[in-house]
């Protein structure tokens, strides 16, 4: 299989790369820098790489980019700087979503293109009843209004459970939500839930960054994990 990664270079993106490409799949990105990925990656003959920012690249360039995958993984997010956090692109996922969906419908593949998208726990699924605390609402909502990065993670969400749906013919998608991320250098026992089964703000687990790549790369490869979860938000934590 030929999957574009978009986020190739960051914290969960570089895992995933390395686990697709060990899997024997050829993997294409979008890359600001090659030394981010890593070293056993950088040179590897199935990895194709554009040095660019995303965003800055024309709706040609994307469709060309696209064309051939049968999946693409999104682990893009915001540098928690100042910069990154409030900066632009302040929509930079929602629009790399849109983007590259655009470019995929443009294409016009035979078949249905497989969309993983990394989100957060503290995203709530609107196909589902999933309650919350009023307490947690309020947190939520402060965060939607004064840290632009989970704004951009729920548009991102809602683009593709809303605008996408659940019957396009050329798009299917997992958005995958993670508990409170932490790095750990191999991959562990974790557990997957279609909604939290804790309060996301006051008792969130943990995932690490490892196991949510190691989850994206069964999504987008294997067909009976995809089955059981396409269109759907389910969330991974570490079992403890």
């Amino acid at each position: 299989m030929k999957i574009f990664v978009a986020g190739a270079t960051g914290a969960t993106g570089k895992w995933l790369v390395k686990f697709l490409l060990d899997e024997g799949h050829q993997v294409a990105a979008v890359v600001r820098s090659v030394d981010r990925l890593l070293p056993e990656t950088q040179t590897h003959p199935n990895i194709s790489l554009k040095q660019a920012s995303l965003l800055d690249l024309s709706d040609q360039e994307l469709k060309e980019l696209v064309s051939g995958c049968n999946a693409i993984a999104s682990c893009l997010g915001h540098n928690m700087t100042f910069k990154g956090m409030f900066g632009e692109p302040r929509m930079l996922v929602t629009d790399a979503a849109r983007r590259l969906c655009q470019a995929v419908i443009a294409n016009q593949n035979p078949a249905p293109i497989r969309y993983v998208l990394m989100n957060t726990v503290a995203n709530r699924n609107r196909d589902l009843e999933e309650n919350i605390s009023s307490k947690e609402k309020m947190v939520i909502g402060l965060l939607r209004v004064f840290l632009p990065p989970h704004g951009d993670n729920e548009r991102a969400a809602e683009y593709l459970r809303a605008e996408i749906g659940h019957d396009h013919p050329a798009i299917e998608w997992v958005a995958v939500r993670p508990e409170g991320l932490i790095d750990e250098e191999v991959v562990s026992e974790y557990s997957l839930h279609p909604s939290p089964t804790r309060s996301a703000i006051f008792d969130a687990g943990i995932t690490s960054r490892i196991n949510v790549a190691h989850f994206m790369a069964k999504l987008a490869t294997d067909k009976k994990t995809w089955e059981q979860w396409k269109g759907q938000m389910p969330v991974i934590s570490n079992l403890q």
